[in-house]
């Protein structure tokens, strides 16, 4: 299934977002009109979607890289603050 325009506009904003003004949380509230749990529920399934990694394949990467280095330092019971970052 294609992206939608929305999946795109999340995609794109994720790729740029520091360089709103103010809060990440008030941008996706204003831009998206929908809660930050929601935005980045609909980013977690953006992730995995093959549509994504072909529409921005390395914001896609990059996502994948920072969500794996997370689910490492859980298991391995490790602060964030600790991890390598590659």
């Amino acid at each position: 299934m294609a992206l939608t325009d929305r999946d795109q506009a999340i995609l794109d904003f994720e790729r740029s977002w520091w360089t709103e003004v103010g809060p990440k949380d008030t941008a996706i509230r204003d831009r998206f009109e929908l809660s930050g749990t929601r935005y980045y529920q609909l980013l977690t399934e953006l992730i995995d979607d093959p549509d994504a990694l072909e529409y921005d394949p390395l914001l896609i990467r990059r996502l994948r890289r920072v969500r794996e280095r997370r689910r490492r330092a859980r298991v391995e019971g490790r602060p964030m603050s600790q991890l390598d970052r590659r």
